[in-house]
C-alpha cells in the first residue's frame, strides 16, 4: 500500500494560497482580512519571481545540549574505570560529564529529586534513588542513556544504596532500619531481608533509626556493615544471618568509611567528632578526635563542634593516609565559609568554599576496595558550583574545569546567539581572553577524561554572549555543541564606584544591581558592541588589539514624554505647519543635551543615574569604550528603562528608544540627533515644525510605579519581582463592560508568579479606566480629528485597518490611533518596542533607496525615519546628518517585536556594515585610509515597480509590504489566544524564514515573504519570566534559552541536525578493560578472610531466600511509548554492543587458544618424530644391547 506523506500534502494546500494562515476573519489593521493575501500594481510580478524552497520537511524541533551547572544538585557519583561523573539534582535530573564534548543531561519523568547515584563500575549503567522511593537503572551504553527498569518501594522509604564493585547485587537501606536486596539484572527484590530488630539487641529498647551507611568489609565479602541513625553499627554476617558485632556510640553517625585492610572503619558525627574503631575491641573506639574542637584538659569531653556530614579514609602505599571530611567547624566561627579539610599525617588543611557543599567524592586510582586506595584528586560538588582538588601536590590546588560552570557567576539577564559568524572572531576572542584568565591552577591534566566525542559534521563558527547582573558580558565559543568561555568584558569599569550612601541620591530607580545588563547589539563584521543598561544607559565598544589609556566621552540625553492629557488639533485655529522660527527653541530643548537645574533644591533635573569615570581609563587589548550615553532625570522623574536598542557601523548611527520615545545618536561625531517624546514623531514630517505647548505640568511618581527595578526580579527564587507590567494588544468591544471581561480571558495578560508576562508593552505608571461619558465623549471624535491620549496598554487598543484601498491605506494612522479608544489611560505611554536599520524606500513611490530606521511601537505603529547621511567619507566627521521622519506610518496587530528586509530575488537583505579596523594600530593611522563600507543594497532594474520586501512580525502577527509602493501583500495572524515572546528572521538552507516563540509554548516557523506555516509544534509553556527574556533564534536553525538560573538549553528547529545529532553526541560508555587486582600474597590469600569464596547468587537467589512481597516493591519496565521504544531500543542497541564486545573479547582468547593449540601440535608432532627415529634406531637391537 502506497503511503502518504501528510508534509507534502500540507505543503501544497499552503502552496495554492500563499496568504492562508489563520482561522479568523476579521480584518486586521494594514492588510487585507486575516489570512488573505492582496497584492497591487507590479507586486504580482515581483512574487512570480521568488520561488520558495523551504518545506516542512525540512523543520523538527529537538533539544540538542544543555549547558551550565547543574541547577540545585543533590548527588554525586564517579565511575573510577571508565572516569565519568554524575550529578543528580532536586529536580530529578542526572548530568552526566566526561572528558570536554561529553555532557549528557537525562531527566526522570516524575521529577523526583536524586537521592542518591551508583555507578555499575565499567558496565555502562548507572542506579538512581529517588525522593519517591523509586530505583531506575540507566543504560549508558548509548548517547542517550534510557531507563532499562524502575523498581518502587511502597511501604518503606530508601535512605541509603550500597552496590559492591563487580557484583549484581544492590543494598537498600531504608527509613525504617531494614536492609533490603535488589538483583540489578533483573530488577527484582530478593527475599533475603535484614530485619532492624534482628541486626541490634535483643535487650535494645528503642529503634536504631534509618539505615545511614551500608558496605561490605573489604576483608570478607560476606560481611555487611551496616550504620544507624542513632550511633548503632553492626557488623552482619550475611551466611550465617546474624550479627557478628555491635558497635554503640552516644552521638548521632552521618558517615562511614573502612580502612582498606578491613580491620578499621571510621565513622564521622553530629558533635564534630570522629571515631576509629577496630574489630577486636568493638567496646570503644579505637582513637576519638574533634578535628575542629578546642583542646581540654585531660578527663574533659572536647568542645563539640558543628556535624561532620562525611569522612572518607584513603590510604597510601608511600605515605600517611588521607583523611578528608565536610563541616565539623566550631560554633563559635559563626561567619566562617564551608570548608572542606583534608588530614594527611599531622597536616591539617581547611578549604574553605564560596558555597555549601552538598557532597564530594575522592578519585583514587584502584577501583577495588580492598587494596591501596592511592587518592589523588578530590571531586567537591557545591551548591553552586563543581570543583576538583588535587591531592598530589602539597598545597592543594584546584584542576581548571573545562566545564561551563560558571555561566550563572552572576545571574544571566540577557542573551544573544549568533550562528556562522566570521570564523576568526572566535581566535581572536579567544586570544585576549586567555591573557586574562586566573592563575593558580593545577598543572596537570583534568582528571574526568571519559567517553569520546568528535566534531562531527557541524563546522561553522557560533558565539553566544550573556548579559549579567553584575554588568559583565561574557563571550562564548558554542561551536559543535559545546560550550567554552572566550571573553570577558567588564562594563561597570566605565562608571565610578559608588559610596556607601550615595547612590540613593541619583538610583533610586534601581534598587540593586545598578549595572546590570538589559539589551545587547553586536556587529559581528564591523566588531562593533552595544549594550544597555537597567540604570538607562547605553555604552559603545570597539575592538582593539592595543591596549590604549584615554578618557570615556559622555553624552547626556534628556528624554521625556511631555503631551496634554488630550491635544485636538483644529485645522482652522492651529495650521499644521507653523513657523519655524517659534519652534526652534523647544525643538532644541528636546533633541540635544541639555543640563537645565531645576531651581527647586528637592526637585531632580538633568542627573544621571550613574557616574561615568572622568580621568583618564587605561583599557586592556579587547571591547573598548568609544562613549556612553545616559538619559537623565527630567523634573523629578526618573529615566525609564531601555526597550530597544539598534546599531549601524556603517552609518555610525546608535538609536534606542523607551516608554518615553526615541533616541538618535552619532557616535562618530559624539552628538545627538534626535531625542523625542514618541507622541511627537507623528505630529509632523518635519522635526522642527511641531505645536506649540504648554508648560509641563510636575508630577512626582510613587516609587512603587517605577520601571526600573532591580535585576532580584528575574529569578523567581528571590524575594523582589519584576515590577514592569506586561500587556498585549486585545480585540475591545464597543462598550466598556465587555473589555474588563477580555481582559481577564486573555491569555496575553497570564502571570507567572503573580506578575503579567507579556514582554511588549512597559507600564510606566498605574492605569485608570475612562467613565462612560468619558468613552462616549471619546467615541465622538471622527477618524479625521484624531485624539492624542498618552497609552499605557496595547491592550486598551485594537488596531483594525482594511487595505481594500489606497485612500484606507493613506488614512491608516488616523484610523489606527482613533478606533477603540475607550479605555486608553490618562497616565500611560506608547513605548518603542523594536529598531532597525536599513536602505529601503522612505517613501512612498521612491525611485531610490536610502538609509533608514525603522521605528516599531508598543500599540503596533511602525514609523520610517530618513536619514540623510554626507555623500562623501571625509565628510562624515565634520558635516551634519540630518535625521527626516518620512511620512510612512504602517500598523499590526499588536506590539512590534522585529524587522527585516528581501530583495526582489526573495534573498535576505543584511544591513551595511564597516569593516572593521583597529582604531589604535599605529600603522594604520600613520597611512591615509578610508572607511571600507560594505552596502548591501537591492538590485534595482530598470523596470517600473516594487523592489524590496519589508517583513514586520508583532506580538499578534506578521506582515509582509512591498516597497516602495507600501502593498501589504500578506498578513499572517499568529495568535488570536496568546502573544509572542520572540520573533526573528533567520537564514536556513540559504533561504529566509520567520521564527516566533510564543507564550502558551509553541514554536511557529513560516516561510518568506508568503508567510506559510512550516512548523507548529507545543514546546515549551512559559513558566518563568526567565524564559521570555533569554530566548533567541539564530540562522542554521539554532535556538536556545535559560532554562533554569544556572543553565542554558539549546535546540534545534532543523531536521537535518536532529538527523546528524547523534552523531555529534558523545559517547558515554567506551570499552576499556578492569583493571586487574594486586596479588594478595600467600598468606593473606591463607589467612585474609573467606571473601572471595563468597556466592551471593547462592545466597540471595530465589531457590535459597525465596521471593520477596509482591506489596513491598513494584518492578517497572522502560518507560512506554514512542520515548519507550526508542530507550528499548536503545537499551538492545546496549546490549548488543555488550555481546559483540563479549563476541570479540572471546573471539580474541579463541585466537589466543588456536595459536596455543597450533604450538603444542606443532611440539607433539616434533615428539612423535624423534619417537619415531628413536624407535626405528633401537628396533632391530635386542635388551641386552642396550
Amino acid at each position: 500500500m502506497k503511503k502518504f506523506n501528510f508534509r507534502k500534502v500540507l505543503d501544497g494546500l499552503t502552496a495554492s494560497s500563499p496568504g492562508s494562515g489563520s482561522s479568523s476573519g476579521s480584518n486586521s489593521g494594514g492588510g487585507a482580512g486575516s489570512g488573505s493575501m492582496h497584492s497591487g500594481g507590479s507586486a504580482g510580478v515581483l512574487r512570480e519571481e521568488i520561488q520558495e524552497t523551504l518545506t516542512s520537511e525540512y523543520f523538527q524541533i529537538c533539544k540538542t545540549v544543555r549547558h551550565g551547572f547543574p541547577y540545585q544538585p543533590t548527588a554525586l557519583a564517579f565511575d573510577p574505570v571508565q572516569k565519568i561523573l554524575a550529578i543528580g539534582t532536586r529536580t530529578g535530573a542526572i548530568r552526566i560529564l566526561g572528558r570536554p564534548g561529553v555532557d549528557c543531561y537525562c531527566q526522570h519523568e516524575s521529577g523526583a529529586a536524586v537521592l542518591q547515584l551508583q555507578f555499575l563500575i565499567n558496565e555502562g549503567a548507572l542506579v538512581s534513588a529517588g525522593s519517591d522511593d523509586t530505583l531506575h537503572l540507566w543504560n549508558l551504553r548509548q548517547k542517550r542513556p534510557a531507563i532499562l527498569h524502575s523498581l518502587k518501594f511502597n511501604r518503606e522509604r530508601i535512605t541509603y544504596c550500597h552496590l559492591p564493585f563487580q557484583s549484581k547485587w544492590l543494598y537498600v537501606g531504608t527509613e525504617r532500619g531494614n536492609t533490603h536486596i535488589v538483583n540489578i539484572e533483573s530488577f527484582i527484590l530478593s527475599g533475603y531481608v535484614i530485619m532492624w530488630n534482628k541486626a541490634i539487641e535483643l535487650s535494645t529498647k528503642t529503634h536504631p533509626g534509618p539505615v545511614v551507611h551500608l558496605s561490605d568489609s573489604p576483608r570478607d565479602e560476606g560481611k555487611l556493615l551496616i550504620g544507624y541513625e542513632n550511633g548503632t553499627v553492626v557488623f552482619w554476617d550475611l551466611k550465617s544471618k546474624r550479627a557478628e558485632l555491635r558497635v554503640y556510640y552516644d552521638e548521632a553517625i552521618h558517615s562511614i568509611d573502612w580502612h582498606h585492610e578491613g580491620k578499621q572503619f571510621m565513622c564521622s558525627h553530629s558533635d564534630g567528632s570522629l571515631t576509629l574503631w577496630n574489630l577486636k575491641n568493638p567496646s570503644r573506639p579505637f582513637q576519638t578526635t574533634v578535628p575542629h574542637g578546642k583542646s581540654q584538659r585531660e578527663g574533659r569531653k572536647s568542645e563539640s563542634c558543628k556535624p561532620i556530614l562525611k569522612v572518607e579514609y584513603k590510604t597510601c602505599r608511600n605515605s600517611e593516609p588521607f583523611i578528608i571530611f565536610s563541616g565539623g567547624l566550631s560554633y563559635d566561627k559563626a561567619c566562617r565559609r564551608p570548608s572542606l579539610t583534608i588530614m594527611h599525617g599531622k597536616a591539617i588543611t581547611v578549604l574553605e568554599m564560596d558555597h555549601p557543599i552538598v557532597e564530594f567524592l575522592t578519585l583514587c586510582e584502584t577501583p577495588y576496595p580492598n587494596e591501596f586506595q592511592e587518592p589523588y584528586a578530590v571531586v567537591v560538588l557545591l551548591e553552586k558550583d563543581l570543583i576538583v582538588v588535587d591531592l598530589s601536590q602539597s598545597n592543594f590546588p584546584i584542576f581548571e574545569n573545562p566545564y561551563p560552570m560558571d555561566i550563572h557567576e552572576s545571574p544571566v539577564t540577557c542573551t544573544a546567539y549568533f550562528a556562522d559568524c566570521p570564523p576568526d572572531l572566535i581566535l581572536v576572542l579567544y586570544a585576549i581572553g586567555v591573557k586574562h584568565k586566573k592563575q593558580g591552577y593545577s598543572n596537570k591534566e583534568w582528571p574526568i577524561t571519559g567517553g569520546a566525542w568528535n566534531l562531527g559534521t557541524q563546522t561553522y563558527p557560533e558565539i553566544i554572549i550573556t548579559g549579567h547582573a553584575d554588568g559583565s558580558i561574557k563571550f562564548w565559543d558554542a561551536s559543535a555543541i559545546t560550550l567554552q568561555m572566550l571573553y570577558k568584558l567588564k562594563t561597570s569599569k566605565v562608571f565610578e564606584k559608588q559610596k556607601i550612601g550615595e547612590g540613593k541620591q541619583t538610583c533610586e530607580i534601581v534598587e540593586e544591581d545598578p549595572y546590570a545588563i538589559q539589551m545587547i547589539y553586536w556587529c559581528p563584521e564591523s566588531r562593533i558592541f552595544c549594550v544597555s543598561g537597567v540604570s538607562a544607559y547605553v555604552i559603545i565598544y570597539k575592538f582593539s588589539k592595543h591596549e590604549v589609556t584615554t578618557e570615556i566621552v559622555s553624552l547626556e540625553v534628556r528624554l521625556q514624554y511631555d503631551v496634554e492629557d488630550i491635544i485636538t488639533p483644529e485645522p482652522e485655529t492651529s495650521p499644521p505647519f507653523p513657523d519655524l522660527s517659534s519652534q526652534l527653541p523647544s525643538s532644541r530643548s528636546l533633541s540635544g543635551s541639555t543640563n537645565t537645574v531645576s531651581s527647586e533644591g528637592v526637585t531632580k533635573d538633568s542627573i544621571p543615574c550613574l557616574n561615568v569615570k572622568t580621568r583618564p581609563v587605561r583599557m586592556p587589548p579587547g571591547y573598548q569604550a568609544e562613549l556612553v550615553i545616559q538619559l537623565v532625570w527630567v523634573d523629578g522623574e526618573p529615566p525609564q528603562q531601555i526597550t530597544s536598542l539598534a546599531v549601524n557601523s556603517a552609518y555610525g548611527i546608535v538609536a534606542f528608544g523607551n516608554c518615553n520615545g526615541l533616541a538618535v545618536v552619532d557616535f562618530i561625531q559624539k552628538t545627538v540627533l534626535l531625542s523625542m517624546g514618541t507622541i511627537d514623531l507623528y505630529r509632523s514630517s518635519d522635526l522642527y515644525q511641531r505645536q506649540p505647548r504648554s508648560p509641563r505640568k510636575n508630577k512626582q511618581f510613587i516609587a512603587d510605579n517605577f520601571c526600573m527595578r532591580g535585576l532580584s526580579n528575574f529569578y523567581p527564587d528571590l524575594t523582589k519581582r519584576i515590577r514592569t507590567s506586561y500587556q498585549s494588544l486585545t480585540e475591545l468591544n464597543d462598550s466598556p463592560v465587555p473589555l474588563e471581561l477580555e481582559r481577564c480571558k486573555s491569555p496575553t495578560s497570564d502571570h507567572v508568579n503573580g506578575h503579567c508576562t507579556s514582554p511588549t508593552s512597559y507600564s510606566c505608571s498605574s492605569g485608570k479606566r475612562l467613565s462612560s461619558a468619558d468613552v462616549s465623549k471619546v467615541n465622538r471624535w471622527g477618524p479625521g480629528r484624531p485624539p492624542f491620549r498618552k497609552a499605557q496598554s496595547a491592550a486598551c487598543m485594537e488596531i483594525s485597518l482594511p487595505v481594500t484601498t489606497e485612500e484606507s491605506r493613506e488614512n491608516s494612522y488616523n484610523r489606527s490611533r482613533s478606533s477603540s479608544i475607550s479605555s486608553i489611560d490618562k497616565d500611560s505611554k506608547e513605548a518603542i518596542t523594536a529598531l532597525y536599520f536599513m536602505e529601503s524606500f522612505a517613501r512612498k513611490n521612491d525611485s531610490t533607496i536610502s538609509p533608514c530606521l525603522f521605528v516599531g511601537t508598543s500599540l503596533g505603529m511602525v514609523l520610517i525615519i530618513s536619514l540623510n547621511l554626507p555623500s562623501e567619507d571625509e565628510q562624515r566627521f565634520t558635516e551634519p546628518v540630518m535625521v527626516l521622519p518620512s511620512g510612512t506610518f504602517l500598523s499590526l496587530k499588536g506590539a512590534v517585536l522585529t524587522f527585516s528586509c528581501m530583495d526582489r530575488t526573495g534573498g535576505l537583505m543584511q544591513p551595511s556594515y564597516e569593516v572593521w579596523r583597529d582604531p589604535n594600530n599605529v600603522e594604520e593611522n600613520e597611512k591615509s585610509w578610508r572607511r571600507k563600507l560594505v552596502m548591501n543594497c537591492p538590485s534595482l532594474s530598470q523596470e517600473i515597480g516594487d523592489h524590496q520586501y519589508t517583513i514586520i512580525c508583532s506580538e499578534k502577527q506578521a506582515k509582509v509590504y512591498s516597497l516602495p509602493s507600501q502593498t501589504c501583500l500578506y498578513v499572517h495572524n499568529i495568535t488570536e489566544t496568546s502573544f509572542l515572546l520572540q520573533a526573528d528572521v533567520v537564514v536556513m538552507c540559504n533561504s529566509a524564514c520567520l521564527a516566533c516563540f510564543c507564550a502558551n509554548g509553541h514554536i511557529m516557523i513560516m516561510s518568506l515573504p508568503s508567510l506559510r506555516p512550516m512548523l507548529d509544534v507545543n514546546y515549551l509553556p512559559l513558566t518563568d519570566m526567565r524564559i521570555a527574556r533569554t530566548f533567541c533564534f539564530t540562522n542554521e536553525g539554532q535556538a536556545l534559552y535559560l532554562v533554569s538560573p544556572t543553565e542554558i538549553q539549546r535546540l534545534t528547529y532543523s531536521q537535518e541536525m536532529c538527523d546528524n545529532l547523534q552523531d555529534m553526541l558523545g559517547d558515554l560508555f567506551t570499552p576499556i578493560e578492569t583493571p586487574e587486582a594486586q596479588n594478595r600474597g600467600f598468606l593473606k590469600g591463607l589467612f585474609g578472610g573467606s571473601g572471595q569464596t563468597f556466592d551471593r547468587e547462592e545466597l540471595f537467589g530465589e531457590a535459597s531466600a525465596g521471593k520477596a512481597s509482591r506489596s513491598l516493591a513494584q518492578h517497572i519496565p522502560g518507560p512506554g511509548g514512542i520515548e519507550g521504544v526508542k530507550g528499548a531500543a536503545g537499551g538492545v542497541m546496549g546490549e548488543l554492543t555488550r555481546a559483540r564486545i563479549a563476541l570479540d573479547e572471546r573471539g580474541q582468547r579463541l585466537g589466543e587458544l588456536e595459536e596455543k593449540t597450533a604450538g603444542m601440535m606443532t611440539s607433539a608432532e616434533a615428539f612423535s618424530k624423534h619417537a619415531h627415529e628413536l624407535m626405528l634406531k633401537y628396533k632391530d637391537k635386542k635388551w641386552y644391547q642396550f
